[in-house]
């Protein structure tokens, strides 16, 4: 990095972090500093959803993502907007009319306390590990290519991040969120457009896009109904709209942001602006992607883009047969140019050759089989290793061929990206330990004071918790992939609980909390023996936590209302 890049990603940051806390600081009471005193406008509160959501996996994984593997997980976006349709008609409404702090209140007023309290913890086990990935997932990245300290990365984004939300709580949040949307779309358009421009100049975008499509990047929809499908449309549509809704309907991190609205109707708008522009902003980054796959059609690409594993594999006594895969990758990429301007040139001539289509498709091939014996030559180094680089790609492409400068803005997207998120998780664990478990327990009442006091020494204890969790995080396959997996896991039985609580009034507090708890352990089994895609756990969980609740109240009612508790 350059000392203008250094400069760049320094001010952006400090100026983010420095901004929240002075403007946001001397919160008064728990409304303030929980729900900013319920003063954010529509757009703001559309704004901070999507930077909530959009975490720094979201901008390193997803590029990575469709550079692998094309547009099709777009697909999983598809029930988001259905889902926000659905959150306005019915969720905001109750939530603003109970006045609650946070969504598990309602829970309380609906059931009892044991519902209340298990919704609350089951969220504060999944946010709190994704808090801590949230956090680890820029912080191994950068650190592998920039040769930084793994631990010093994750305590500077976790420190930067608890400065100003312990501050200024919602309304830092809010504020900062802003700030980080407008870096991070900046960075991103003007990588699009970079890209474009380092391309042959005989390529038009029209070009562009036939080279992906003969290269399957463009293949968006699937129909297959092959449940052990990671993205199809129906996996998408039916598992996306379960997992949209349980995350914007019953996740605290997302819940806190709209009931910060000025209004209802203000709440409505900023998630409706959610679902309005969630798709498009995802399949945008998914193209740029597709771009940087179309960059090194043109371009020399790595064997392998994870630095780590290229420098474990040369160090050891497999260097000689990793240099000689990267002599036939080169050699493959020079074939591949040719063919690709010769495919170009007779998309000019309105003329399809398929011997050249096929021909570039055979290449792709060939390179995929050189990486993919890079990657056993890697594991024979360490059996250990994570050999999956899609979460290298983009960065590798940012940090090598990025002008100065833009190299500093788009690392200030990243990290603007993981602080948005990050903060967010860390003033939804803080508000829901105050108010569900804390303040709701205590005995003695205690001043105004005293409980934002409280909220923002928790914020502190969840910062430092999701730090240490980062610290000691492995690396998971495609990260973006692992967010939403631990998602799957635990959003499916919290929506069912309040699917039961808003829509089938007869279901009463036993049996709901002994429905949502064998739902949770029988869906962390499913996961276990790998039977269908993460997606449809979403589904299985709330389908089972309704019927589930709804037997046991047969029961109940059959045997006299008589069942146990603990």
């Amino acid at each position: 990095m350059q000392a203008l890049d250094w400069i760049i990603l320094c001010v952006t940051l400090l100026f983010i972090v420095g901004y929240g806390a002075i403007k946001t600081r001397g919160s008064k009471n728990v409304e303030e500093f929980i729900l900013g005193n319920n003063e954010t406008p529509w757009w703001t509160v559309g704004l901070s959803v999507m930077a909530t959501q959009a975490s720094a996996i979201t901008f390193l994984s997803t590029p990575g993502q469709a550079y692998h593997d094309g547009m099709g997980f777009v697909q999983f976006y598809f029930g988001l907007p259905l889902a926000m349709i659905l959150i306005c008609i019915t969720f905001i409404p109750i939530f603003h009319k109970l006045k609650v702090f946070t969504a598990y209140e309602f829970l309380e007023q609906r059931f009892d306390i044991k519902t209340r309290t298990l919704a609350s913890l089951i969220f504060l086990i999944q946010r709190g590990l994704g808090t801590g990935l949230t956090i680890y997932a820029p912080s191994i990245i950068l650190s592998s290519l920039l040769g930084w300290n793994l631990n010093f990365m994750n305590l500077m984004i976790g420190v930067l991040i608890i400065i100003y939300t312990v501050s200024g709580g919602t309304r830092a949040v809010n504020v900062t969120h802003k700030q980080q949307m407008f870096v991070i779309m900046s960075g991103m358009f003007i990588t699009f457009f970079l890209i474009l421009s380092y391309l042959p100049d005989e390529l038009s975008f029209n070009n562009v896009l036939h080279i992906a499509g003969a290269n399957d990047k463009l293949n968006i929809l699937d129909f297959s109904f092959d449940p052990e499908k990671r993205y199809t449309i129906w996996s998408g549509i039916a598992g996306g709209f379960f997992l949209a809704l349980a995350y914007f309907g019953t996740d605290q991190s997302q819940v806190q942001r709209y009931l910060s609205g000025r209004s209802v109707k203000e709440s409505q708008m900023g998630l409706i602006m959610n679902g309005l522009l969630k798709v498009p902003m995802q399949f945008f980054i998914l193209l740029i992607g597709v771009m940087v796959f179309i960059f090194f059609q043109f371009h020399s690409a790595p064997l392998h883009f994870n630095p780590n594993n290229v420098k474990s594999v040369n160090s050891s006594v497999y260097k000689a047969d990793y240099d000689v895969l990267e002599k036939q990758l080169a050699a493959v990429a020079e074939e591949k140019k040719e063919i690709s301007m010769l495919y170009v040139n007779q998309l000019h001539q309105d003329y399809d050759n398929k011997e050249l289509h096929n021909r570039m498709v055979a290449l792709n091939t060939r390179e995929k089989d050189l990486r993919d014996k890079a990657k056993d030559l890697i594991n024979k180094v360490d059996s250990n290793a994570e050999t999956n680089d899609k979460d290298y790609v983009f960065l590798y492409f940012i940090i090598n061929f990025l002008p100065k400068g833009l190299v500093g803005l788009l690392l200030a997207v990243i990290f603007s990206a993981a602080m948005s998120s990050s903060a967010s998780g860390l003033n939804a664990l803080a508000s829901t330990t105050t108010i569900d478990i804390y303040r709701r327990n205590i005995k003695t009442p205690k001043s105004e004071k005293h409980y934002v006091n409280a909220t923002k020494a928790f914020t502190l204890l969840w910062g430092i918790i999701a730090i240490l969790f980062a610290c000691v995080g492995t690396l998971f396959e495609n990260l973006i992939q692992l967010v939403n997996i631990i998602g799957s896991i635990f959003y499916g039985t919290v929506l069912g609980v309040f699917l039961v609580a808003f829509y089938i009034k007869y279901v009463k507090a036993q049996a709901m909390f002994w429905g949502a708890l064998i739902t949770q352990v029988a869906v962390i089994y499913i996961y276990m023996i790998d039977i269908v895609s993460f997606l449809w756990l979403n589904i299985i969980g709330a389908v089972l936590a309704i019927l589930l609740s709804m037997l046991l109240q047969m029961f109940i009612n059959g045997s006299g209302g008589k069942l146990k508790t603990a």
